[in-house]
């Protein structure tokens, strides 16, 4: 008997998925009970990569999910719509469901797996973080007896790329991301890497697999790098840092248990295991009891990566299948059965330490200043350095100590309106 697999899309990650599953010599025996019965694709004249047999292309997606001969759909099309609404049409039909789509999960997943679990079929997302990094499944089984803490990690390669060309050749910005751009590593419109939107939808999936509750990825914390300037990463060099794009997901305990879910520039040590996760790559460090630090690395994205995580969801299935037959009770282990939404902890409540540089007019008491206002609003400084002088203005770098950052903005907000205080053209969360 055969698994008969129905495929929407055929990019680039869809390709490398049908080559996988076409090529089975050396992989793992259950690839031979495969067989890819439809491929939606949107236009049937644009040449492929891969060769189909004969009547396998079709451009009626609706039809293809509801077609009862196939038992997996493998939605690759990206984007919110279709994709939702396909899903949700495969699962009404009985279908298992395996997707790289990031985006749709972490935006409504709620449905999705609500509508799964209904209906007694599988949702498996492995390729929707980290690409070919296997993290979705070891937080579910592997980590499972663990209370983790913590989450942080680097998981858009663009953003990754981009800072470290910046450190690297001690230029802006925009500069490096036009050179990603001509490369690849970045979308003609760049917004979802830069501005942090495609890490946020990663570690909302991670944090609602991880603490056992659903995530509304509307209150994630979500900054991106913008704004960060060659300035920045010289003095954050100096200081013995460098400057990461983090996803974070960690418990807060007090004064009210809750769950940070944040996605933004930080200040990351050197000697920190992130620290030297450069160019394309991806990491993840989780924290637990009692098991410590453990650090999932490797290729973020790519054809053959996350075609890898695809095709691997796939066997995962077609093994339960084989081995129970279609019965419409979930394993544990590999479904996704919690309801509860974790309470997110207000930004202005998350406890962290910060990096400002502070442009000001060179009068006496300038740092004896910055220090008053900061202690009155209960900011511990750990350090407080005068680099030089910018455009006749005294530039001052200042790191906190962990600090509650309703407290520091309030700090700021008072030190903005002081006559010594020229300009603030940087701030950032310190790790």
């Amino acid at each position: 008997m055969a698994f008969k697999i129905g495929l929407l899309g055929l990019g680039t990650v869809g390709t490398g998925t049908a080559e996988i599953l076409l090529d089975t010599s050396g992989r793992n025996t259950l690839l031979n009970e495969i067989k890819i019965e439809r491929v939606g694709v949107r236009s049937l004249d644009k040449p492929r990569e891969v060769e189909l047999p004969a009547g396998t292309l079709t451009t009626d997606l609706e039809t293809l999910v509801t077609n009862p001969e196939i038992d997996i759909v493998v939605e690759l099309l990206g984007g919110l719509e279709p994709a939702r609404s396909l899903i949700l049409k495969a699962i009404a039909n009985g279908k298992h469901i395996v997707t790289a789509n990031k985006a749709v999960i972490a935006r409504h997943g709620d449905e999705i797996y609500t509508a799964a679990n209904k209906a007694g079929v599988y949702v498996l997302i492995e390729a929707a973080v980290g690409g070919g990094i296997p993290i979705i499944k070891p937080l579910k089984q592997s980590l499972g007896v663990n209370r983790i803490q913590s989450l942080i990690g680097i998981v858009n390669g663009t953003t990754n790329y981009i800072l470290t060309q910046m450190s690297a050749l001690g230029v802006d910005f925009q500069e490096v991301l036009a050179e990603a751009q001509q490369l690849g590593y970045a979308e003609a419109d760049p917004t979802a890497d830069v501005d942090g939107l495609d890490a946020a939808d990663k570690i909302a999936i991670l944090a609602s697999i991880a603490f056992g509750g659903r995530i509304n990825r509307e209150d994630i914390l979500c900054e991106g790098i913008r704004e960060i300037n060659a300035t920045d990463i010289n003095y954050a060099n100096n200081l013995g840092f460098v400057i990461k794009l983090l996803a974070i997901a960690k418990t807060n305990l007090e004064p009210d248990p809750s769950l940070q879910v944040r996605v933004h520039p930080t200040l990351v040590p050197k000697t920190h295991p992130l620290a030297n996760v450069n160019e394309v790559y991806n990491a993840v460090l989780v924290q637990g009891e009692p098991l410590g630090q453990v650090m999932f690395f490797g290729p973020g994205a790519g054809k053959g990566a996350t075609a890898s995580a695809v095709a691997s969801d796939i066997i995962n299935i077609v093994g339960i299948l084989k081995s129970n037959g279609n019965t419409k009770t979930l394993d544990p282990l590999l479904s996704l059965t919690h309801s509860d939404f974790c309470k997110l902890t207000p930004t202005e409540a998350i406890e962290t330490r910060f990096y400002a540089r502070f442009l000001c007019r060179d009068v006496p008491g300038v740092i004896g200043h910055l220090g008053t206002c900061f202690g009155k609003h209960n900011v511990s400084l750990e350090s407080v350095v005068q680099i030089g002088f910018r455009n006749k203005l005294a530039e001052i770098v200042v790191v906190t100590h962990d600090v509650i950052e309703g407290d520091f903005r309030q700090a700021l907000a008072e030190i903005k309106n002081s006559d010594t205080i020229d300009s603030i053209p940087s701030i950032l969360r310190v790790l």
